[in-house]
């Protein structure tokens, strides 16, 4: 880990599959200690963003840092915890031996955390993994991740499949992951409601590419609903004019999906160094 470095830093990343590209020059930074809320519809490729991000997935054009080493690297793999979409699990294996492949394989294994999260769904430890719940596979997965004690949490749909007291209780959890020990997580959701009272970052993926990216008060403060031709419109515009109402997180993120001519905008935290200016056409 090198001091003063952000957790993920993506400049120009690019990943093809035959001739289709599948993310098209993806720029981000990610800072440490942040919560992070991928978002965007199905197929914009945020799987494959966060499997680039894992070190799983070579790119075709640009680099990946992460904490300041290259992504899938010697050195950064130990500090990366990765919850894949498929919560790809040994299926025989029972919740105990799962922990204790984790123990094994990991020199920071912390039991007492992968612990924590599987009494939110009462996961019992001798059950086959292949027996358990939707819900308790994403519970186990996560336990890894978490036990793992990594510096940043790359989680794809974690509370998908939970219900709903479950998912704030791991909603809780990560918080305090972050506030306790400055892990940076970056999780993929369709569930915006959830998002707002725990993320303080936001990406914005759309067609493979980076359409809105940054701090989400920056993001938020930036754009704001005026009167025009009879109507009310979302404007973009560094600071918000008096009187004018801010858009909420499913208003904005809606409105950049449904004004795909509106181009990219990254928040000045955000941009690494290579990204200049905030708008990209």
């Amino acid at each position: 880990m090198i001091p003063g470095t952000a957790a993920l830093e993506m400049v120009g990343l690019t990943v093809r599959h035959r001739r289709r590209t599948l993310l098209d020059a993806c720029s981000l930074r990610l800072p440490r200690g942040a919560v992070c809320g991928l978002v965007g519809p199905n197929g914009a490729g945020k799987s494959l963003l966060l499997s680039a991000a894992a070190g799983l997935v070579a790119p075709d054009a640009g680099r990946i840092t992460v904490l300041g080493r290259s992504a899938g690297s010697d050195r950064a793999l130990p500090e990366v915890g990765f919850l894949d979409q498929h919560r790809s699990l040994y299926p025989r294996m029972t919740v105990a031996e799962l922990l204790e492949t984790g123990r094994r394989t990991n020199v920071r294994w912390h039991q007492d955390r992968a612990l924590e999260l599987l009494r939110l769904g009462r996961v019992p430890l001798g059950a086959k993994v292949g027996a358990l719940s939707g819900g308790q596979r994403t519970l186990a997965a996560l336990a890894l991740v978490r036990g793992k004690a990594p510096q940043l949490m790359l989680l794809d749909e974690p509370l998908a499949e939970l219900d709903p007291l479950v998912r704030r209780a791991v909603l809780g959890l990560l918080l305090a992951d972050v506030a306790d020990h400055g892990t940076t997580v970056l999780l993929s959701t369709h569930i915006l409601t959830d998002l707002d009272e725990v993320v303080d970052h936001l990406v914005l993926l759309d067609s493979g590419q980076v359409r809105l990216a940054g701090e989400l008060s920056e993001l938020l403060a930036a754009h704001r609903y005026v009167d025009r031709d009879g109507g009310r419109v979302l404007v973009r515009q560094e600071t918000g004019a008096p009187g004018d109402d801010a858009p909420t997180l499913d208003e904005l993120v809606v409105c950049y999906l449904h004004a795909p001519g509106t181009g990219r905008w990254l928040a000045p935290g955000m941009r690494p160094d290579a990204t200049q200016g905030a708008l990209i056409a």
